[in-house]
């Protein structure tokens, strides 16, 4: 149901103006002596955009939570009537999933002008786009508004003239209104005077004096009627200057700063429903944080990072076959030769099959692909030495591109289950750790200060190596989980010594996990007879920071 929009409470329309039929208990002769009661026209909506009750409570709900909102109402309030009401449409139109707007002969007069700037963005060709982004988001749509903020004052500002001929037009019909009221009122209130003996005649007659009168006040009523109506259309024919080209402006502006910050929110993982339990005021300072921070210009290629490790999951086959090695013996029937299966066909031999399936002596075809995924934690280490500010193809830096690889399995990690731990380094006595459990949510603010967490200085594998083993041996100690994954970002090579080497593959040996290396703008750190290589089971190197898919394999295995 459209919630009720109009000025003021429908008035009462027992009678048609100028109507000439008698009340039922008043005498038939008292009929011509004036018109017949009337009511003044209905007054018109004050709301452009049809719109429910659960609508409005949006809007209300949105307002009191946006500080933003309530300064542009009381600024544009100062200059112009009625902006409060062009605030509330350029929301609900924005908001709304079928926005409809009201026939211009349904508004108040003083209402026009914003009924013609709310068709002008409505009609504006980047409607339709921005529309997109902001249905059925409140905070979308009310960023949308301010987005619009300037346009509006603009088109505000231009149509004040033709704001003035409209509140004259609705002042004349109020008063036209209440003229034909005080006309239809006065022949009843003369003939109350005639039956109490004081000015009528004997017959119950309106006096000729007092008759003559009430004609006058309804040919004024008339006139100011005619006036009124002549002003009205008036109005509602005349198009504001320059409305349509800055409701262009303005739509197209929204579009682009809605489609932005939508873009942003994907690209760092933030998903609607988590959009969603934010409030105004949390939205709005992330939003800024990521327009904002340190890798704010590198979000389409995390955006692009984190859209490969997708795909490369959707790919991922757990325990594939791969490459076939030879045959072996076993129960796995999927792997059977086919000499075995043939036994099957021959009575005689079934029992055979079944007695050599049950003591797992079958032939199988044996063979060597991909390992199976980890079940520990995965834990990346992102080397943040100043050599990392070194930029590569299309202006990326390596710092970029190791923590768009770092995000991106923060979310393999979220999607398998685990914990995933993020440990930024670079000299010994330089590194920060941050944590995120499998059970609780990753919240932006603790992703964000994981990312743009940058160190400086030189750089060492012992000591964030060291850490990720600690980490993996605690988990092991809580929950005897095993198999955990370290990837290795780096662009610089270091040494280790001995006694910390044979710790390590101590380390490897009873926990199970693996390492990963990524050498990013730097061959020799990866190149045969390195440190990297002789400390990753898992080697690559990074030349093309353009080129997310140099870590495909990663997601496949990890």
């Amino acid at each position: 149901m459209d919630d009720d929009t109009r000025a003021h409470p429908d008035a009462d329309a027992d009678a048609a103006a100028g109507g000439t039929a008698s009340r039922p208990d008043e005498p038939a002769g008292r009929a011509a002596t004036g018109p017949a009661p009337s009511a003044a026209a209905p007054a018109g909506h004050t709301g452009a955009v049809v719109a429910d009750r659960f609508d409005r409570v949006v809007w209300h709900d949105i307002y009191g939570q946006s500080a933003a909102l309530r300064e542009l109402a009381g600024e544009l309030g100062e200059r112009h009537a009625h902006s409060a009401d062009l605030l509330t449409d350029a929301f609900l139109a924005a908001y709304k999933a079928a926005p409809r707007l009201r026939e211009a002969a349904e508004m108040e007069h003083s209402r026009l002008v914003n009924h013609r700037v709310v068709a002008a963005l409505l009609d504006s060709p980047g409607f339709a786009e921005l529309h997109r982004e902001t249905v059925g988001d409140p905070y979308a749509a009310a960023m949308a508004v301010l987005a619009q903020a300037g346009a509006l004052r603009r088109m505000l500002d231009d149509a004040r003239p033709d704001r003035d001929r409209d509140e004259r037009a609705d002042r004349a019909r109020q008063g036209a209104g209440d003229a034909v009221t005080v006309g239809a009122e006065a022949p009843r209130q003369t003939g109350d005077e005639a039956d109490g003996g004081d000015g009528g005649d004997e017959d119950g007659t309106v006096p000729g004096p007092a008759a003559d009168a009430v004609r006058r006040t309804a040919g004024d009523a008339g006139t100011a009627a005619r006036r009124a109506a002549a002003d009205a259309g008036q109005a509602l024919a005349a198009a504001v200057p320059g409305v349509p080209a800055a409701a262009r402006g303005a739509v197209a502006k929204s579009a682009a700063g809605a489609r932005k910050e939508a873009a942003l929110m994907r690209a760092w993982g933030v998903g609607a429903g988590e959009q969603e339990r934010m409030s105004f005021d949390e939205r709005a300072r992330l939003a800024e944080r990521l327009r904002t921070g340190r890798l704010a210009e590198w979000a389409e290629l995390i955006g692009r990072f984190r859209q490969m490790a997708d795909g490369e999951r959707a790919r991922k086959v757990e325990n594939a076959t791969g490459e076939l090695i030879g045959v072996t013996l076993g129960d796995d029937l999927s792997r059977v030769v086919p000499s075995e299966l043939a036994s099957l066909g021959l009575p005689e031999l079934r029992a055979v099959f079944a007695a050599r399936y049950a003591a797992g002596e079958l032939m199988l075809y044996d063979s060597q692909g991909e390992q199976a995924t980890g079940r520990g934690a995965v834990i990346a280490c992102v080397d943040t030495s100043h050599s990392m500010y070194e930029a590569g193809p299309g202006g990326i830096t390596r710092e970029a591109w190791a923590k768009a690889c770092a995000l991106a399995l923060l979310d393999q990690a979220r999607q398998g289950g685990r914990d995933f731990v993020g440990i930024v380094f670079s000299a010994a006595d330089k590194l920060r750790v941050f944590r995120f459990p499998a059970g609780r949510p990753a919240g932006p603010d603790r992703i964000l200060d994981f990312a743009e967490t940058f160190l400086g200085g030189g750089t060492s594998y012992q000591r964030p190596l060291t850490a990720a083993c600690e980490l993996l041996e605690e988990e092991f100690n809580d929950s005897a989980r095993r198999r955990g994954d370290i990837v290795m970002l780096t662009d610089d090579d270091c040494g280790v010594t001995e006694e910390w080497m044979r710790g390590w593959n101590e380390a490897k040996r009873r926990l199970g996990f693996r390492v990963f290396g990524v050498g990013i703008g730097a061959p020799r750190v990866a190149a045969a007879g390195s440190v990297l290589e002789a400390l990753c089971d898992n080697l690559r190197s990074v030349e093309d920071f353009t080129d997310v898919h140099a870590a495909a394999d990663l997601f496949r295995v990890i």
